[in-house]
């Protein structure tokens, strides 16, 4: 009887993964996003959020939003 083989390093199970989602014409993407739970982020959220709503054309832009925002089963369309 043969001995239980040691289970598979991390950076071995990791390349297998990666070559199996090549051969389904998968590749990887990395991306940086902003950290939304900085501080920094929600000031220039509220910030900009704030210009928007006082603007002018605040609410062409609502209905811009609202319109790009619909689900398609609201639409009728499908």
């Amino acid at each position: 009887m043969s001995s239980p083989s040691s289970p598979k390093p991390s950076r071995v199970k990791v390349r297998e993964h990666r070559k199996r989602k090549r051969e389904q014409g998968l590749r990887p993407v990395q991306i940086w996003a902003p950290d939304v739970r900085s501080a920094a982020f929600r000031m220039e959220a509220h910030r900009q959020s704030a210009a928007v709503a006082a603007s002018a054309q605040a609410f062409d832009d609502q209905a811009f939003i609202d319109a790009v925002s619909a689900r398609g089963d609201e639409r009728g369309d499908e």
